[in-house]
């Protein structure tokens, strides 16, 4: 079952953000990952309008995205927005529907 990292930012200094963003392309595709979206345009229809920049991972399984955000080149590349460019909030979510 496919599984998907959602990601919300807010943008504080573009400059170091880039340094992190120019990394993750080629990280997320060793881990089999595949970009959706990745800051394209978007409207908030309902909720707080905090963050600025939306990202859309699809992964074959949630396993896959753990070990992509836990692996040390992830860790490497994130030290760049942990560092005050940018507020992120990470959201894995699983593929299907799971109603009862």
């Amino acid at each position: 079952m496919p599984a998907y990292w959602l990601a919300r930012a807010r943008v504080i200094d573009p400059h170091e953000y880039k340094k992190y963003t120019d990394r993750i392309p080629p990280i997320i595709a060793q881990h089999g990952g595949r970009i959706l979206s990745r800051g394209a345009s978007y409207e908030t229809l309902e909720g707080p309008d905090h963050f600025d920049r939306f990202v859309l991972i699809e992964f074959d399984t949630m396993d896959a995205v753990r070990r992509c955000f836990e692996s040390p080149e992830y860790r490497e590349a994130a030290v760049f927005r942990r560092n005050g460019a940018g507020e992120n909030e990470f959201t894995i979510v699983g593929g299907g529907e799971h109603t009862a």
